[in-house]
């Protein structure tokens, strides 16, 4: 929530092929990823959960950072209602940008999600129970089916035609037509990440994030001791987040987006596990490789 010498402010970045979402742009975000060694230009979309200062403070130094690192491609913006008002006003600070933003405002429902697609991702946002419209993201990647060199080889297709084949295209290769499913082994499960910060726990949540791979989820103290303080705030706790994980049948959870005063999160990873086995505290530059 406060930035700290051992902590940054949040940011999720999810990349595949080349191409990256970033999730929230607290402040110090480009710092954060440059010493992870994240290349600033790939980013495509950024995702807003809400416009408390700790998520969304550091997006005109990001901006300013992709537009130095050369990035000149359009940057699509998604958020909740009231997106470009706020993000125009920070833009005052970091004009000129040699990159057109898109902004693409999501929903103020309460209940219910709302999806869109970019590339062969599909983001899904739902509406969590905060102080102001926050939402929920869930992003799932759709991969291609898997191809068999075997085959192709036995039909005798050169190696120059794979690529067009698998991706999905027809080839016409001395007078026979080449179809895909004559070199490819079937559909590959998509990959899917859930994310939310700052909400109240609720079943509905667990019922939006179900069966995803990983799960990064708000768990701003461990000790149930202060659990009626930090509901008054509207977050959430260490074993609530591991109840949405086990609901959901995520194959992993991360919790962050801890209060300052949580000085050692993994004092209370075991109360949390007790929930939730694969249950992990989150920390600066933690990072996976799906599926895991």
């Amino acid at each position: 929530m406060l930035p700290s010498d051992t902590r940054w402010l949040s940011c999720c970045w999810l990349e595949s092929q080349g191409k990256a979402i970033l999730i929230d742009c607290g402040e110090g975000t480009q710092i954060a990823l440059k010493k992870q060694n994240l290349r600033l230009g790939n980013v495509d979309v950024l995702l807003i959960t809400h416009f408390h200062a700790d998520h969304i403070s550091g997006l005109p130094g990001l901006l300013l950072s992709l537009g130095n690192y050369g990035k000149t491609s359009p940057l699509l913006i998604a958020g909740p209602r009231g997106l470009e008002k706020i993000v125009s006003s920070l833009l005052i600070i970091a004009p000129n940008l040699p990159f057109p933003i898109e902004y693409k405002e999501l929903f103020g429902g309460t209940s219910g999600s709302e999806a869109f697609n970019v590339g062969n991702m599909q983001i899904e946002s739902f509406r969590l129970r905060h102080g102001m419209i926050c939402l929920g993201y869930k992003i799932t990647l759709f991969r291609k089916p898997v191809f068999n060199p075997e085959k192709a080889a036995a039909l005798n297709i050169p190696v120059q035609f794979y690529k067009t084949l698998h991706a999905g295209e027809n080839v016409e290769f001395e007078g026979r037509t080449i179809t895909p499913d004559m070199v490819l082994d079937g559909e590959r499960a998509p990959l899917t990440v859930g994310y939310y910060t700052d909400t109240r726990a609720f079943t509905e949540i667990a019922e939006f994030m179900k069966g995803v791979d990983l799960l990064i989820a708000e768990g701003m103290h461990g000790d149930e001791e202060i659990r009626d303080r930090i509901h008054e705030k509207k977050h959430s706790m260490f074993r609530e987040s591991a109840k949405i994980a086990a609901l959901a049948g995520a194959k992993k959870l991360w919790l962050t987006h801890y209060s300052p005063a949580l000085a050692n999160p993994k004092e209370f990873l075991s109360s949390a596990r007790e929930v939730f086995k694969k249950t992990y505290t989150g920390y600066d530059g933690i990072k996976t490789t799906l599926p895991s």
